[in-house]
């Protein structure tokens, strides 16, 4: 049996390699400072998104899902560090947009699962 399909987990999931293969791009550059920050918080959001999955309950639900929405803007704050010092010559919008998304679903998650 196939399981079931869930937009954020498999979302996070794939933003967390693509972030693993820029951190590889990075650290071939000789970057390493940005890029451990950006690694560490990038896949932090998808584990914290996993372990929501299996909460014991909502306010454990709601503490990994907003852990993972804290991940998800400090990702965003390593990416624009990047792109505004164009340390690498990758253009990194599409990296900007998809964190853009992550984020909007999560505190959409977080907002709609706390009641706010």
């Amino acid at each position: 049996m196939e399981p079931k399909k869930n937009l954020i987990v498999d979302k996070t999931f794939d933003f967390a390699v693509k972030i693993t293969l820029l951190y590889d791009k990075l650290r071939k550059e000789h970057e390493y400072n940005l890029s451990s920050q950006l690694f560490k918080s990038a896949t932090s959001i998808g584990a914290n998104v996993e372990e929501a999955q299996a909460a014991q309950s909502k306010k454990d639900f709601l503490s990994k899902m907003s852990i993972a929405s804290k991940e998800a803007r400090e990702t965003r704050y390593w990416l624009r560090i990047l792109d505004k010092t164009k340390f690498l010559k990758t253009d990194l919008k599409p990296y900007l947009n998809e964190i853009e998304d992550i984020v909007n679903i999560i505190t959409k998650i977080v907002k709609t699962s706390s009641g706010t």
